[in-house]
């Protein structure tokens, strides 16, 4: 008898470990007003907000480039046909992919958003909003324009991946609505925002086994 309430002392602390486990899992997956997907703290106000997800892509441009050139140079050398030039072309050719794979650096701060590519960079005042909308093409793309004219266009994907960067942007334009400012947007906002919390329960769905 004695064995047998040993053995469900046991089973009962290990059923309690695997729940606070799993309550653990889901606090670090679920962004809450304090705290981002992944476990990534949305910023304090006054301080800017970054893609984390850009380093990581860099380095699989880079990679694809230079596998692109290195495959180029060994079948140019294993049939003797290498030459400078043609070592300039590969190159050429190579930096172009990495320049076309490489994502913009995105941040935003409070009142701007920023996007900063290999080529050139723009900014946007989020606290001055007069339109936000998808842009048409291949790629989705929401495009944000202010009222000084300038306009900044990003791939969605980005706030659906870094909280903190979606946070900065609803704050100021829902303060833009407030003061008028902003004519046009509500629709493309409230579709990014649906996005984003389909992604957040499929996360919570994930981590907790239910999918």
């Amino acid at each position: 008898m004695a064995s047998v309430l040993r053995q469900g002392g046991l089973t009962g602390r290990l059923a309690l470990l695997s729940l606070g486990a799993m309550e653990r899992r889901i606090s670090r997956a679920v962004p809450d007003a304090l705290s981002g997907h992944r476990g990534r703290a949305l910023p304090p106000a006054g301080t800017t907000a970054y893609d984390e997800d850009w380093a990581g892509d860099v380095r699989f441009a880079v990679g694809c480039a230079a596998s692109l050139l290195g495959g180029l140079l060994a079948v140019d050398a294993a049939v003797g046909r290498l030459t400078w030039l043609r070592l300039l072309l590969w190159t050429v050719l190579a930096t172009t992919l990495c320049v076309v794979l490489a994502p913009p650096r995105v941040c935003a701060g409070v009142g701007w958003f920023s996007s900063r590519s290999l080529l050139r960079a723009r900014t946007v005042r989020t606290d001055r909003l007069v339109s936000v909308r998808w842009s048409d093409g291949v790629s989705q793309r929401l495009l944000l324009r202010d009222t000084d004219g300038c306009r900044v266009e990003v791939d969605p994907r980005v706030f659906v991946a870094n909280p903190a960067l979606w946070h900065r942007l609803d704050q100021d334009a829902r303060a833009c609505v407030e003061r008028g400012t902003l004519l046009r947007g509500s629709t493309a906002l409230r579709q990014l925002g649906d996005r984003i919390d389909r992604r957040t329960a499929r996360t919570v769905f994930q981590v907790s086994g239910l999918e």
